[in-house]
């Protein structure tokens, strides 16, 4: 069975980390723009803020998630951006004591879920440890942007784990946004920070893909072109789905381009 305590601990070291790049900053810094396209820090900060806040009706609320699911329903392409724009248009210390209280809120009610529940999403229902590790993703990769933005080096750490788990896990999902057929599972490979060997996947099959688990991680959240690299992708399908991979929901994103951070 999956530690959801230990999930949402990692949880909350991924936003504290993002949060001590971010406290830092005055308010112009809040508006540098990220690699993002239209997207400031202030942004990138805001759209965690209402996510985690929507995870948290999730958990808590059902009606009022609902809510939430409807007002996405009516404006499916814009949503997310519109909803971006109004909490980066709020004061920078009012942002981050929204971002900070809700984060904090969304750990202790998932942590508080009992074993077996399924909370409603815009997808599928998850678990709990499912939500939190989606959360982990998504604040990992939106931290990406934000230490892209300020040259800042992140260190990799163990919870990059969860990150690659949740790329692998989303294998069938890219190739259906791209209106394609989910092929076998395939063997992934990877290098955690600390030297350890983290595998998915069968281990009989021509189809895989080897190397850092950061690289990874920068594949799958679509914040680094695949070239720019240091995998080995072998096998007709997973060459298929390295274009395409994406850990987040929604539509196919564009990406990084490439050479953009080599």
């Amino acid at each position: 069975m999956t530690d959801t305590t230990a999930l949402c601990t990692d949880l909350a070291a991924e936003g504290a980390e993002l949060d001590a790049t971010v406290a830092a900053l005055d308010d112009d810094g809040w508006r540098t723009p990220t690699p993002a396209d239209g997207w400031t820090i202030a942004h990138q900060v805001a759209h965690l803020a209402w996510t985690d806040r929507v995870a948290l009706l999730a958990a808590t609320d059902p009606d009022r998630f609902a809510a939430e699911v409807a007002v996405a329903a009516a404006d499916p392409t814009n949503f997310v951006d519109n909803a971006a724009a109004e909490g980066a248009a709020l004061p920078p210390k009012t942002l981050l004591t929204g971002w900070r209280h809700g984060r904090t809120a969304l750990v202790d009610a998932l942590a508080g879920v009992p074993p077996g529940t399924k909370l409603p999403w815009f997808g599928p229902t998850m678990s709990a440890a499912s939500m939190a590790t989606a959360r982990m993703m998504e604040t990992w990769a939106h931290g990406q942007d934000v230490a892209d933005t300020l040259g800042i080096t992140r260190l990799p750490t163990a919870r990059l784990r969860h990150v690659a788990h949740i790329g692998v896990r989303t294998v069938g999902f890219a190739f259906a946004v791209h209106g394609k057929q989910a092929p076998q599972p395939f063997r992934v490979e990877l290098t955690g920070p600390g030297g350890e060997s983290w595998t998915w996947g069968p281990d009989d099959t021509p189809d895989r893909i080897t190397g850092p688990a950061l690289d990874f991680c920068l594949l799958v959240t679509q914040r680094r072109y695949l070239d720019d690299l240091d995998l080995t992708v072998t096998g007709d399908h997973a060459t298929e789905w390295v274009p395409i991979a994406q850990a987040f929901a929604g539509l196919p994103g564009d990406g990084r381009k490439a050479g953009q951070f080599r």
